[in-house]
C-alpha cells in the first residue's frame, strides 16, 4: 500500500508543472568567444585570458584556455565595446622557450551574439 501511494506521489510530482519556470526567463546575454594561438599557428591550452570594458583600466573575467586553445565568455547583452588579452605571468611552454602577448584584441557587440576573435601569442 505504501509503493502505490508512493508512485501515484512520483507521477504526481512529474506531471505537475515546476515552480518559478514561467516567472523567470533567462537573461539575454552576448558571448565572447576565441582562441589562444601560439607563434607556430598551434592553439595553447591553459592561457589566462583576460576581458574588460574598453573605458575600463581593470579586467572583469579571467578565465583560461581549454584543451583546444578555446575559451568563452558570456557578457551582459547591449552595445559595448571590449578588450581582450593574454596574461602570460607564470606561463610556461613545456618546450622551455618563451612567448609574450600578442596585441589587445577590441571586441565589439550590438546584442546578443557571439563574437569570434583570436589572441595570437609571439616569440619573446
Amino acid at each position: 500500500m505504501v509503493a502505490i501511494a508512493a508512485s501515484g506521489l512520483f507521477l504526481a510530482s512529474l506531471l505537475a508543472p515546476a515552480r518559478g519556470s514561467d516567472d523567470q526567463k533567462p537573461k539575454p546575454y552576448a558571448l565572447i568567444f576565441g582562441t589562444v594561438w601560439g607563434p607556430d599557428g598551434h592553439p595553447l591550452y591553459g592561457v589566462k585570458v583576460k576581458i574588460r570594458r574598453a573605458d575600463e583600466k581593470k579586467a572583469r573575467w579571467e578565465l583560461y584556455s581549454d584543451h583546444a586553445g578555446e575559451f568563452a565568455q558570456r557578457v551582459p547583452a547591449g552595445k559595448a565595446d571590449y578588450i581582450i588579452w593574454a596574461d602570460l605571468k607564470g606561463y610556461k611552454l613545456p618546450s622551455g622557450k618563451k612567448l609574450k602577448p600578442g596585441s589587445e584584441v577590441p571586441v565589439h557587440i550590438d546584442g546578443d551574439e557571439r563574437s569570434d576573435s583570436g589572441l595570437h601569442l609571439e616569440w619573446e
